[in-house]
Order: C-alpha cells, then structure tokens, then sequence
C-alpha cells in the first residue's frame, strides 16, 4: 500500500529520524546548544539559591526567552526536513500522481499565510524596539524576538522549496503569493463578502497538507483582515504565549524523553519489566504495557515510542505464542498509552491553554492512566495463547529480576527525580523540568555510556528541538485565533446556547465525549487543545465539571485519536515501523480502541478517579 509512505510527520520507515546519522547543520548546533543552556540554567539557579542565597539575575525571563529562540529554530528545521504537523493522512489518500500538485497548491496557500506572518511580526520588532525593556544583564528584548521574523521568513522560503522541485515552479509559486497578499491588500470587493471563499481556501490547504499551524494563523489573519485590524495583533500573542512561564517544561521535558529513548533504556526497561511479570500468563501483554506508557510519558505521545519499541517489543509477543495480528494491536495501542502519566507533553500543552496549575493537572491524570494501563494489561492476559496457560509456572527468577533492576536503576528512578522535584517544593516546574532532562542526560551519556557527547548528544538534542518547535509554533499562532474568538464571545455565545438546549450534566458529558471522538478522529492532540479547550472551559464550568476532570476528559479522548482514522498518528507509524498496510494495522488495533473507548466513558463518569488525588494532596 502507498499511502503510508508520506505521512507529514515525515519518518521514513524503520527507524526514527534522530537514528539517522545524518549531517548537523548550524541551525542544529544552535538549537541544542539553546537547549542545553535552558537546561543547565534552572539548575544553575538552584545551586546559588541554596548556596549564596541569589540567583541569576532574571533567570526566569532568559529561560522563556530561550524557549522562544528553541521554539522558532525547531519550527525552522522541521520545516527544513517536511516535519511540520499536518493532517498527512488525508494527504496520503491522494493518488501520487496528483501529490506534486497538491503540494505545490498548499504550498502556495501556506506560504503566503507564513510570509504575512513574517510582515506582522517584523512590524511587532520594530515597535518593541522603541522600548527600552531588556531580558537580562543589559540584553534588549527587541534583539531576541528578531527570531521571530528570522524564523518565519526560513519557514516560509522552505514551504516554498517544498511545493516544487523545479526552481520555474518555486517562482511561480512566489508570484501567486505576492498577488494574494497584493489582492488581499486591496480587495476588489468588501472583505466581508471575501472572508468565506478565504476560508474554503484554507480548508482545501489543509486537506491537501498546509501545516498545521499556517491553518491557525490563517484563520487568525483572515479575521484581524475583515476587521481591518493590524496583523502585528497575532504576533504579540504568539510572543506572549511562547515566553509563558510554564511553556520552558515542554521542551525540557520532551529532551528528557529523547535522551531515554535514543540511549540504551528501552532494553534495559524490557529485561526489567519481563523479569517481573514475563514468566506468567499474558506476562509479555503486560510488559508492553508497562514499558510503551513509561516511555510516553517522557516523549509525549509523539510516537517516538512505537518507532523505538516496535522492534524490540514485536519478537517478544511472537516468541510467547501472540499471534501477529494481537501483537501488532497491543503495540500499536499501548504507543500512547502513557499520555495522562506525569510529565507528559499533552497534560503541559492543556495546563497551559487552560491555565490550571501543572502540579494538579499531574496528578489528575495519575489515577486514569493506572486504570487504562490496567485496561490494556487484562486485555492482553486475555488474548494470550492456550500454551502460555497451561504452562508450568517456574515462578520468579530473582536472580534476575535483581539483576535487571539494579542494570536499569537509572531510568526507574527518573519518574520519582520529575515528580519528586516538582511536588517537594524545592524546585519550580521548570526547574524540575531542568533537573529530570540534565537527569537523563548524565544517566545515558556518563553512567550507561549509550550516547556519545559530541556526536550523539548534539543529534539528539537537535531531534527533540525539531518536535517541540512543531509544537510550540501551533501553540503560538492559535492564541491569536482563540482570543479573537473570546473577543467576538463565541465561548459566552456557545455557553448560552448549550446551557439552553441540554440540562443534564449526564448528557452534556456524553456529548462531549462524541465531540471529542469526532475532534480526535480528524486533528491531532496539539491543535485541539488550542482549538476546543478554550470554548470547553466555560461549558465545563457552566456544568459544575472540575476543569481538572474535564482535561483528562479531553486528553483520554485524544488518545483515542491516535488510533482512529484518519490522521490516527499511531496507526501510520506503525504501518511505516512494522511495513504493514494501515487498514491492516487498523483492524488490529479496533479490539484495543474499543475497550479504551470502555475506559474513556469509565473515567467520564467516576470523576473521583481523577480529582480524588489532587483533592487528597492539596489538603
């Protein structure tokens, strides 16, 4: 099958991008070297806080300007290597023959959305410059947001090289970008009457595979355009929500998971999971279970682990007696199983655009991700071969089991170093963040030695970057999408509406939760968050839900989105990991969407599984 091959994450099957041994270019050395100085400042911060009493000067605002820095080098190289979020699945649908010029149409609608987008924040500069504020130690904050129009303008010349590989067809291209804007400068008609056909535009961009976030900045520009208002609006919100105190712990946290999975951890998570439950019935299912959701939890739900498990995992269900087709469901299933586990990037993602506190957005999630954890596991005892259970049970080899746990202490202790530094008070949430990337760093560089430092840890780095500029790039330019919509009180409207039409709090959460399977099936989990969980909230609170229950709510909802066509990431991934046709790998997986789907209604409507915790803690 074709289609698969093209997804817009863009991994090439087999193997993670970051497994590559390919060439770091600058903008790579500079993007890790961003990275480790974010890292290695908070915990410079702790030491001469406990030691001298003082810290760096304005430590904090250098770290989210940093973040600011990472999140538009990483955009720029995911760019640069075709890795920006998009719907790439219904891309992939299209016959290849068609595909150039697909590309080429999107490419063209994309790029002029991120040169507007250059213009508007260029202009942000150029005021911010009149003003004398600076970051730190004399540094001013005009000087560092010139990344801002540097990164967009790299941006949009590379969707530019993407939609051709003949240079008549990029200048083609630029000529149909500057008559849009030039058309859009001075409209023929009223902008009112223009703004629908815009929009169809961008619709059939994104079908045909606009980056994700050139659709929210699109929508965005569209609507400060009819209002006449200035572009330079979108900017600053994009600045405001990338320097956001909290946004440091998604990179931090995210390199922490990269150092986990680019080193020697995942085999030694197995030998220790297999050693305590392998010699009993449906012990490999378990395992599985066991070691997909720790490694999301670190990685975020990228899909980072199918692509770094699959191959390790898939022999071990074979040789206990799984048939393929149950062995490629659990590992495709359980790839994000970890989401709702603490420090995952998703339960950051929605702290952040929900503004509740990460500490209690942590532990929400704690008690349903056991649960689904739990779910997975006795699906997979059940499924495991006749032979397995009349076998003799030879019962624990704690020889082993020693063995494997003290060879693996590094990586078991790292959930309690993130968790730990965070709910001590010892540490802020970014300096935790800090503390558990520089935690895995040393463990897999100077204590296991997988990685080497000047080869691999410069790869790896710059790897993690790329993602979190994916990400960070869509959380940016939504946010002047979502406060245009809390201006024109589309949340208080939709409140009012819904408040009106249903009286139950039963059925409201049920209609939530085919909303967000509708949400799940056709976007991925960094756009709906920015999307829908502004105009949740308010409904949530209109119902009396705990916004904290309504993440998990949402999150659990998404994760189900991993598995489920369209743009199930999950499903891709592991088609490209295992060379399977997707509808293959679908009908595998269905078993395990339907019991998690079980388990999404579970958490739903026992919200005690999730509020019990924070509840609990915080007395």
């Amino acid at each position: 099958m074709e289609g698969p091959g093209e997804p817009a994450i863009g991994l090439p099957p087999e193997i993670p991008p970051s497994h590559q041994k390919k060439r770091l270019r600058v903008e790579d050395w500079a993007l890790a070297v961003t990275l480790g100085a974010m890292m290695l400042l908070p915990i410079l911060e702790i030491v001469l806080r406990k030691t001298v009493s003082r810290g760096i000067s304005n430590s904090p605002a250098l770290v989210q300007h940093l973040a600011l820095v990472a999140g538009m080098l990483g955009a720029a190289i995911a760019a640069r290597d075709g890795r920006l979020l998009s719907l790439g699945s219904v891309e992939a649908l299209i016959k290849p023959a068609w595909r150039p010029v697909t590309r080429f149409l999107s490419g063209i609608v994309a790029g002029t959305v991120v040169v507007l987008l250059c213009y508007a924040s260029a202009e942000f500069v150029r005021t911010e410059r009149a003003s004398s504020s600076v970051v730190a130690y004399g540094i001013p904050t005009w000087v560092v947001q010139l990344i801002l129009p540097i990164g967009f303008a790299l941006i949009a010349w590379r969707i530019v090289a993407s939609a051709s590989e003949q240079w008549k067809w990029r200048a083609v291209a630029v000529v149909a970008m500057v008559l849009l804007i030039v058309f859009g400068a001075k409209p023929p008609i009223s902008r009112e009457q223009l703004v629908m056909p815009a929009f169809v535009v961008l619709f059939i961009a994104t079908l045909l595979g606009a980056p994700i976030f050139t659709v929210l900045a699109g929508a965005g520009l569209i609507l400060f355009w009819k209002d006449a208002s200035p572009l330079s609006s979108l900017t600053i919100d994009h600045y405001g929500m990338a320097t956001n105190p909290t946004v440091p712990t998604i990179p931090l946290f995210t390199l922490a998971g990269y150092f986990l999975a680019e080193g020697g951890a995942s085999r030694r998570l197995i030998r220790v999971f297999n050693a305590a439950v392998g010699d009993f019935r449906g012990g490999p299912a378990v395992l599985v279970a066991l070691v997909c959701a720790f490694f999301t939890s670190f990685t975020g739900a990228s899909g980072v682990t199918i692509l770094a498990l699959g191959g390790l995992l898939m022999p071990v269900l074979m040789s206990a007696g799984y048939t393929e087709k149950v062995s490629l469901g659990l590992i495709t299933g359980t790839g994000s199983l970890g989401m709702l586990l603490p420090p995952c990037l998703p339960l950051i993602f929605y702290a952040v655009i929900a503004g509740v506190d990460i500490r209690d957005m942590f532990l929400g999630g704690i008690g349903p991700a056991i649960f689904m954890i739990l779910l997975a596991a006795v699906w997979g005892i059940s499924q495991a071969p006749r032979r397995a259970a009349s076998a003799e049970h030879k019962g624990y080899d704690w020889r082993e089991l020693r063995a494997a746990a003290w060879d693996a202490k590094w990586e078991l202790f790292l959930p309690v170093v993130a968790v730990g530094a965070l709910f001590s008070g010892l540490a802020t949430p970014v300096e935790a963040a800090a503390l558990t990337a520089l935690y895995a760093f040393v463990g897999e560089t100077f204590v296991s030695r997988d990685l080497k430092i000047g080869g691999d840890v410069p790869r790896v780095m710059a790897e993690a970057g790329t993602l979190v500029g994916g990400v960070l790039i869509i959380l940016g330019v939504a946010l002047g999408l979502t406060n245009y919509l809390a201006f024109a009180e589309v949340p208080a409207r939709a409140v009012d509406w819904v408040t009106g039409a249903v009286h139950s709090k039963v059925l409201f959460l049920l209609l939530v939760n085919v909303f967000l399977l509708i949400v799940g099936m056709l976007m991925d989990v960094y756009s709906a968050t920015v999307i829908v969980v502004p105009l949740l909230i308010p409904l949530g609170k209109a119902f009396g839900v705990h916004p904290i229950h309504l993440g998990i709510i949402f999150l659990a909802n998404l994760e189900l989105g991993y598995l489920h066509p369209p743009v199930g990431q999950n499903l891709f991934l592991s088609s490209l990991r295992f060379n399977k046709p997707v509808t293959q790998v679908f009908l595998a997986t269905l078993p395990m969407l339907i019991v998690f789907l079980i388990g999404v209604l579970l958490i739903t409507y026992v919200p005690w599984m999730t509020t019990a915790l924070p509840h609990w803690l915080s007395r």
